[in-house]
């Protein structure tokens, strides 16, 4: 299963229960945050009975923590970003 089959995944999406930050540095490209801002990856969990937001909200900061996002973000040393495609593939088990 991955995170587009239990999730809305946009830019842009303000009703999101939270957002990836979308571009900055090598440590802090994917950084969860509950501040809307229109240029970050908003994420609705839709299927709260598979999913819980609070613990994917968790689950996506140790992807942080961990370098997942930087790994695979595109762009230079100074500039990374992540797409929206990039995090609908994220898989759960």
């Amino acid at each position: 299963m991955r995170l587009s089959d239990v999730c809305t995944i946009s830019t842009n999406f303000g009703d999101a229960d939270f957002w990836l930050q979308r571009k900055g540095s090598v440590d802090t490209v994917g950084t969860p945050t509950k501040v809307f801002n229109s240029e970050n990856i908003g994420i609705k969990v839709v299927r709260t009975d598979i999913l819980i937001p609070e613990f994917l909200y968790y689950m996506l900061t140790y992807y942080q923590s961990i370098g997942y996002f930087s790994k695979i973000s595109n762009g230079t040393l100074n500039l990374k970003n992540i797409r929206v495609e990039d995090i609908k593939d994220i898989k759960l088990s």
